[in-house]
Order: C-alpha cells, then sequence, then structure tokens
C-alpha cells in the first residue's frame, strides 16, 4: 500500500473542519481547534500535525479531496518519493 506524509499548518487552519467532514479517520480537530492527523482514526499524539500513513488508493484519493476543501490551503500531502501531490506547486 502506498504511503502519504501528511502535514497541516496549524498557522494557516482555521478549524473550517472540511477535512473533517471528508475524512474523519485522518483529520480531527484538537483543544486549539486545529486540525491533526490521525492514522486510521487512531489516538495521535497532542497536536500532531504532521504523520506519514499507509493509504489505499480509494483513500488516497479521498484525503487529497480533503486537502482540497480546506479553505486556506492548510494541509499538504506528499508520496512516499517526497513528490507533493497537494496543493500543486
Amino acid at each position: 500500500m502506498p504511503k502519504l506524509h501528511i502535514k497541516v499548518d496549524p498557522d494557516l487552519c482555521i478549524g473550517a473542519a472540511s477535512c473533517v467532514t471528508i475524512a474523519p479517520e485522518t483529520f480531527q480537530l484538537n483543544e486549539e481547534n486545529k486540525a491533526s492527523v490521525f492514522d486510521h482514526g487512531r489516538e495521535p499524539t497532542p497536536r500532531t500535525y504532521e504523520r506519514v500513513i499507509e493509504v489505499t488508493e480509494e483513500e488516497k484519493e479521498n484525503l487529497v479531496l480533503a486537502a482540497q476543501s480546506c479553505p486556506t490551503l492548510a494541509i499538504s500531502i506528499f508520496d512516499e518519493a517526497g513528490t507533493q501531490l497537494f496543493p500543486d506547486l
């Protein structure tokens, strides 16, 4: 299964929670109303804004959709080779 490196910039995150709506197994708002990154719903350490997770192709597509839904482009997604999948450069 492919691995994705997911990063949330807490300075850009405004807590809109669109990512949570699309991918609740990966994104949840923390106590500061910022998106934290989970690994398939497993409890992250507090304020985990960056994580590498294994995903299926369907999950990969869904995570890119979640990142695209962010109004402030606070979510970046990279593939195993380090190529940025979103946002497009």
